[in-house]
């Protein structure tokens, strides 16, 4: 008995540092099943970014079997990401309809029938119509998964879930730099068309494999089928409490009365997605107005500062730095890749611990500061023709690497988490494919015009270009767009309705609702 410890008076106070362990949210573990349905839905963007970068060192081939030229080369690596606008557009009306999981599937067919199209072709007319095909499945694959995603995870972990499109398109860009390596040293009339091939297996997997996952709760609410939804959100969500609570939120967005509990309900009309674009565009609320601004600049920003020039024609951008043989470059470009993927999954895993502003903000300065210098060591290249400037190219070659690795930390996976999250239930699926349409467009006019750009005023003055775009875009996410960590898919229209002025109400707002959300990782600290 002596050797126990002294008991501490019944009505003593516990000691400070003990209440505050006692007060802390325990977070909850990782929901496996919403995982896994993430996963699978994500794994479309495998597709998407394997189709944009393998022509990165396909054209270098195409151009030799072809007989074709800068420009038309120019056109066909670009032209993928306008064509992807007809699949970004359709894609909101054909998922309001057919449902999300089904329309997952519809780009795999898809993808699967560019490939072959494109691997088959005999000339640039044949290789333009498979471009068109695969633009198409592009541009589904972009406004799908990461819709599908936020709507089945739950609130902890929705930046988390909601980043993987991002984490598989660089995992598809850095597969597609590696068949242009592995393949390079084949003759050059058959290289080329075995990348694309290669890219028309995974589609029939996928297909078989999204088989198994479930519909989208939300969707399933706005069908009516109350019970389907309800069974759903019980797996996908940390706790049962929270699945009962995500259910009364989306019947609330949905219209349907909270103590409507029937398995199977009647709804209205637009439950397919009618009148959604006049709701946005012609008469939208002053927070719907905000939202389809916040959107379509994220969007806007994330291409119009650069990327997809550094993805597609990053062996020209070696060649310039200095690197001139075919092999040293590919190996170069695979090394972008290994940046983009390593960074983007880093970028998973502090989405829902940092909060989307941060990350943001921290991204764009990078981006910044990276294409500063390159452009800067670009010029001195430049300006020395005749010399070998070895610190200069290595420099070049760096901040290339910080450039992507800016990008992908921040930029590149949050422009999809964001635009998903912040629509309001009846308008997500038609929103997201604007802003995806705008994201194609930018991506498009941008990667069509970068060689002529860089004819016209230098390959540096064209990153001293992206730099300023970039600058403009930091201004832009640091003064127009509120944290959304932490809230419910239900309240963003509650959280864009505030004045910019709101920041402190939308604080302790957040802070209260990110304990249902899943502990101290969820708490939303709300800027505006």
């Amino acid at each position: 008995m002596d050797n126990q410890k002294p008991r501490a008076p019944a009505n003593s106070d516990p000691p400070p540092n003990q209440t505050l362990a006692m007060e802390k949210p325990k977070k909850p573990p990782r929901n496996k099943y919403a995982l896994a349905c993430a996963t699978l839905a994500s794994m479309t963007s495998i597709l998407l970014g394997y189709d944009i970068a393998v022509m990165s060192g396909a054209s270098v081939f195409i151009k030799k079997d072809l007989k074709i030229n800068d420009t038309q080369i120019e056109i066909l690596a670009g032209i993928i990401n306008i064509f992807s606008l007809v699949g970004s557009i359709a894609a909101g009306r054909t998922s309001d309809w057919i449902g999300r999981r089904y329309t997952i599937i519809f780009a795999a067919a898809i993808f699967f029938a560019g490939a072959l199209l494109m691997g088959f072709a005999t000339n640039y007319a044949f290789l333009m119509v498979g471009r068109f095909i695969a633009g198409v499945g592009v541009g589904y694959a972009l406004m799908i998964a990461p819709v599908y995603t936020a709507e089945v995870a739950p609130t902890s972990s929705r930046g988390f879930l909601t980043s993987f499109p991002e984490v598989f398109i660089n995992s598809g860009v850095l597969l597609g730099y590696v068949s242009n390596f592995a393949f390079a040293k084949l003759p050059y009339h058959l290289n080329w068309r075995i990348m694309f091939w290669v890219g028309a297996v995974p589609p029939i997997f996928l297909a078989i494999a999204v088989l198994a996952m479930p519909e989208s709760p939300r969707w399933l609410v706005m069908q009516g089928r109350l019970g389907a939804a309800k069974r759903v959100l019980a797996k996908t969500s940390d706790a049962p409490e929270e699945a009962q609570l995500r259910l009364l939120e989306i019947k609330e967005a949905a219209g349907i009365p909270e103590s409507c509990n029937d398995e199977v309900v009647a709804v209205s009309k637009k439950s397919h997605g009618e009148g959604v674009w006049k709701e946005l565009l012609l008469r939208p609320t002053p927070s719907v107005r905000r939202i389809l601004i916040a959107a379509i600049g994220l969007q806007f920003f994330q291409q119009a500062s650069g990327i997809d020039s550094v993805v597609l024609y990053s062996p020209r951008v070696f060649e310039k730095a200095g690197i001139k043989s075919d092999s040293n470059s590919l190996g170069a470009t695979v090394a972008v890749g290994f940046m983009k993927t390593a960074s983007v999954l880093v970028a998973t895993f502090l989405l829902d611990r940092v909060g989307r502003r941060p990350l943001l903000l921290s991204s764009a300065g990078g981006m910044v500061i990276s294409l500063v210098i390159l452009a800067s060591c670009l010029s001195v290249i430049e300006h020395h023709p005749h010399e070998k400037l070895t610190w200069a190219a290595a420099m070049s070659i760096a901040t290339v690497l910080t450039f992507v690795g800016s990008f992908s930390i921040g930029l590149g996976p949050i422009a999809w988490v964001y635009t998903s999250e912040i629509f309001p239930l009846r308008l997500r699926a038609q929103g997201v494919s604007l802003g995806t349409g705008t994201n194609r467009i930018l991506s498009g006019v941008v990667t069509m015009t970068f060689i002529s750009l860089y004819k016209a005023i230098t390959i540096a003055g064209s990153f001293f270009l992206y730099a300023g775009i970039a600058a403009a875009g930091w201004l832009f996410f640091y003064f127009f767009l509120p944290e959304t960590r932490g809230r419910s898919l239900e309240d963003m229209e509650v959280l864009f309705g505030k004045k910019p002025e709101g920041g402190e109400e939308e604080k302790k707002k957040g802070e209260a609702e990110g304990v249902h959300g899943g502990g101290e990782d969820s708490k939303a600290k709300t800027e505006v």
